[in-house]
């Protein structure tokens, strides 16, 4: 028998979750356009970016890359998560603590870790555990709790599935087609709710988004995140499409040198649900689904994400975003001015040991014979190795709760003791999750190696 590779089922799937959210949420269609209209229109005017994005085989990708995020409620359902994602290759990257920015939830984000998965299909979806024990009202707990423990949010075929390509090492053709409709069934919007409107309105007053995970039958995507070459132009035309942008782009300012991950989004949909009432039905409504947009630039070393923690939290102790925007020019000239000390130069990145890149052996490092491998900055300062930076695949923590904030509002602040936990989590996951830092300076490290190898060969030849 055959296998699908796991690549394939992922680009198969990430199609499909993207066709059927077009379908849910037609504003997400017309952002889709929008970016695709700014990304060539980027690459048209920076033909030495295009060749770059080219030269590293990145071109294709960005046109192809989503990433989405759900919300699960418990254990059981986040552990089943991680087999699902094992399908397609994705697996569990990085741990987040949103306690800290007032969102009762800590997550991670499965998606492809190899090269040439991420170039196949770079999917993603950041994945969050309600994290009841957050919430102070004990009775509503064990209520919510209660709620949770009574759904399915898996269809008995997707989970055959996943035991049968545990069990077999993969799936074949006809099977991942199955595997790919019965795994969107959990992610479709069910605009029936679980509960009571009593009962979603006990729930909305703990949090807004404790209310979006407990009360319907599944974890509906809240969110698909196309990929764009320069987001300020996205969020500067959105309006002219009939989107209303969120007044402030989340993570780090504007720059030449892209750090790190930038998001924004417009605001969170309200859409009719019907809530239990007696023995029928009562329509209501609710607020959770929004369309999001990202810019990725260069991974940080753990000496440049200290540096980012820090400008960006003397930044906020200037000037907090407010989520309705009301003090966006106000933030965003302090983010500026803070971020004045951050190097905008890849050479000075490199240098200062702030971010992390690949190497590759450059034409006139190909064509060198008898090179001295020993000073490695000797070689990339003689053109022989260049560098490129390496794209931040992961997520920022607070940039995804300021995301969840202006999508609830102002009422929805609230504030909880940072208190992650990620040994509780990785043993509800069922595995550990990797290193975000380790995994990069790997790439950095094997890339770097393998320059030397090849100059040393050609040396020894």
């Amino acid at each position: 028998m055959t296998l699908v590779s796991a690549d394939v089922i992922r680009s198969r799937f990430s199609a499909a979750m993207s066709a059927m959210y077009r379908d849910e949420v037609p504003a997400y269609g017309t952002l889709m356009d929008l970016v695709g209209q700014v990304n060539a229109a980027v690459l048209a005017a920076d033909p030495t970016e295009a060749a770059r994005l080219a030269a590293n085989d990145d071109l294709g990708r960005i046109s192809e890359e989503r990433h989405g995020a759900i919300r699960v409620g418990t254990a059981a359902e986040l552990f089943t998560m991680r087999r699902l994602f094992a399908v397609m290759g994705m697996q569990p990257v990085g741990y987040y603590d949103l306690s800290e920015a007032g969102v009762p939830v800590h997550s991670t984000a499965f998606r492809p870790v190899g090269e040439a998965a991420l170039k196949r299909n770079p999917f993603r979806v950041f994945t969050s555990l309600l994290r009841l024990d957050l919430i102070g009202d004990a009775g509503l707990r064990a209520e919510a709790a209660g709620i949770l423990a009574e759904r399915q949010i898996f269809t008995p075929g997707c989970l055959a599935l996943i035991d049968k390509a545990e069990a077999e090492g993969g799936l074949s053709e006809a099977d991942a087609s199955r595997f790919v409709a019965e795994a969107l069934e959990t992610f479709r919007w069910q605009p029936r709710a679980n509960v009571s409107v009593e009962m979603y309105a006990r729930l909305h007053d703990a949090h807004r988004l404790v209310a979006d995970v407990v009360s319907f039958k599944g974890p509906h995507i809240n969110h698909l995140t196309p990929r764009t070459l320069d987001i300020d132009a996205v969020q500067r035309l959105m309006p002219a499409h009939g989107i209303t942008p969120k007044a402030v782009v989340e993570g780090p300012p504007t720059r030449r040198c892209p750090i790190l991950l930038r998001q924004t989004s417009f605001k969170a949909l309200q859409e009719a649900v019907d809530f239990r009432q007696g023995d029928g039905w009562a329509t209501g409504s609710h607020t959770a689904r929004f369309g999001e947009i990202e810019q990725r630039g260069v991974a940080l070393t753990p000496r440049g994400r200290a540096l980012y923690d820090k400008l960006l939290a003397d930044t906020r102790k200037v000037a907090r975003p407010a989520a309705d925007g009301a003090n966006a020019a106000e933030y965003v000239a302090a983010l500026e001015a803070g971020f004045a000390a951050f190097p905008d130069d890849w050479a000075a990145i490199r240098q200062q040991g702030l971010g992390y890149f690949t190497y590759s052996l450059t034409d006139a490092g190909l064509a060198a014979e008898g090179a001295d491998t020993r000073d490695f900055e000797a070689l990339v300062a003689r053109g022989l190795i260049r560098f490129d930076p390496i794209v931040y695949e992961d997520f920022l923590p607070v940039s995804a709760a300021g995301i969840f904030q202006s999508n609830l509002g102002d009422g929805a602040a609230q504030t909880f003791v940072a208190s992650p936990n990620q040994q509780r989590f990785e043993t509800d996951l069922g595995a550990a999750v990797l290193d975000e830092f380790a995994h990069y300076a790997a790439i950095e490290t094997a890339s770097r190696q393998a320059c030397l190898r090849a100059l040393s060969a050609r040396r020894a030849g």
